[in-house]
């Protein structure tokens, strides 16, 4: 989201006019009217002062993936990552040279970055053959939920 846009939120959610931003800050209603549409930039110390009075951080008006208070948001990759770590799942992802692949019995036992730690059962009748691949974020294509108990149906795309 551009920094227009995201001042023009910021403004309405606290019930301001573009006049009234403007009065605040001592310029125009024409000045934040081109601020919104992004047909112009304001000046860093209006961005300090803009953060001030609309109680967002300076962080979240100029860039992206940081919410109103600084923090940075998180993904749906992410915050699904989050609820099936150390869960049993059936993963769909993609190897480097474009072949899907389907495991129907992981569990994610950790991801940072870019990157997911997964532990893989090749065989559930030898749980000692298991292997940890990391696998890039980007490569994953579904995270399904199994239950205790519950064998996913195998897919004819399964290399495993």
């Amino acid at each position: 989201m551009s920094l227009g846009n995201k001042l023009a939120e910021a403004r309405r959610a606290k019930n301001l006019t573009q006049e009234q931003l403007a009065e605040k800050l001592e310029v125009t209603r024409q000045a934040v009217s081109r601020w919104e549409s992004d047909a112009a930039y304001p000046e860093t110390d209006k961005i300090v002062r803009m953060a001030q009075i609309l109680e967002v951080s300076c962080d979240y008006l100029l860039q992206d993936g940081v919410d109103e208070k600084g923090n940075p948001v998180k993904s749906p990759v992410t915050r699904l990552l989050a609820q099936a770590q150390g869960k049993r799942v059936k993963l769909t992802f993609y190897e480097p040279d474009g072949m899907p692949v389907i495991h129907d019995w992981c569990v994610i036992q950790d991801f940072d970055g870019n990157w997911a730690r997964v532990e893989v059962v090749l065989n559930q009748k030898k749980p000692e053959k298991d292997e940890v691949r990391l696998i890039p974020l980007a490569a994953i294509s579904t995270v399904t939920y199994l239950k205790d108990g519950e064998a996913a149906r195998r897919s004819p795309l399964e290399l495993n």
